[in-house]
């Protein structure tokens, strides 16, 4: 097979859908430069690529690589033929076969990002060495096959639950900032975000916590790691330098002040998980108030007389 005819086909799911490719990269969870490098013919997609992509597509695979071939996943087995002739024929403990049920709706986003979604459910609840294929698949209603034709190997599932983590809190950090201007109220809201008040909020951290010692381990993982802090603190330092220009924060170095904060924020969070809820001083408002002292300390601008 020509790989440049498979990256055509691709490209004509991707446009199909209506979405831009980093948003087609995002719901088949891999990383944008590398669906972007295939699409370019520098990079083959590998099989489980294709997989995810005629599922978000709506195709069979076969399309995409130019065969007859049909996915596999969620695949169940034919009825068997018999004999030419009617009912008579037909030997009475013979039943006629019921009639086919409907098949049941895809999961929401399609099958690979249910696979991610609760592979992050498990882990936020067991750690990820305890958790399972068998697991995943049974939080799916699904086949352990199903789960390898999309995700064959261990490492790079966990590479996809990273990166979906990632695009996640990428996502609701926009959603909880649009619109607002004053730099300020932008980085309480920052705080607000990253404090495990809520259930969602505390598995969010449970989830980072566990991969952060997979990411001392794993070359994968710790260079997605980088990455996801890059932007991280990235994101801080642009507030705080907004907020230097808005006169509403000291004129501090941005970089070296977003990394002491977001730093501060770790390990008040790895406190506040691992400490029985309740405790007094150890809380998420605990948390938050030593936070908000912190930027009101080393931050904010004195009010001029």
């Amino acid at each position: 097979m020509q790989q440049d005819e498979v990256a055509v086909r691709v490209r004509q799911v991707i446009d199909a859908t209506g979405v831009s490719a980093r948003e087609f990269a995002r719901r088949i969870v891999i990383d944008p430069s590398k669906l972007s490098r295939s699409l370019n013919g520098t990079r083959r997609f590998t099989a489980a690529e294709l997989a995810r992509i005629a599922d978000i597509g709506g195709v069979d695979v076969g399309r995409l690589i130019g065969t007859t071939a049909g996915t596999a996943d969620d695949a169940t087995p034919g009825a068997a033929g018999g004999p030419a002739g009617g009912a008579a024929s037909m030997p009475p403990t013979v039943r006629a076969p019921s009639p086919p049920r409907p098949p049941s709706p895809p999961p929401e986003g399609g099958r690979p990002l249910q696979i991610v979604r609760e592979t992050v459910r498990l882990i936020a609840e067991r750690g990820f060495h305890a958790v399972r294929v068998a697991d995943i698949a049974a939080a799916c209603h699904t086949s352990t096959a199903a789960i390898h034709y999309h995700f064959p190997g261990r490492d790079e599932l966990l590479e996809a639950a990273v990166r979906w983590c990632m695009d996640e809190d990428t996502r609701r950090r926009a959603e909880a900032t649009a619109g607002t201007r004053h730099a300020g109220e932008e980085l309480r809201l920052l705080i607000e975000l990253q404090t495990p008040r809520t259930e969602q909020q505390r598995r969010q951290w449970c989830v980072w916590l566990d991969l952060w010692a997979e990411a001392a381990r794993s070359t994968t993982v710790g260079r997605l790691h980088v990455e996801y802090y890059r932007q991280w603190r990235g994101t801080v330092a642009d507030v705080i330098r907004r907020g230097v220009e808005q006169g509403v924060f000291r004129p501090v170095d941005a970089d070296g002040t977003a990394l002491a904060l977001t730093a501060l924020i770790d390990g008040l969070a790895s406190q506040v998980l691992a400490t029985e809820p309740g405790l007094p001083g150890t809380g998420a408002q605990a948390m938050h108030d030593a936070l908000v002292s912190h930027v009101d300390a080393c931050l904010t601008a004195p009010v001029a007389d």
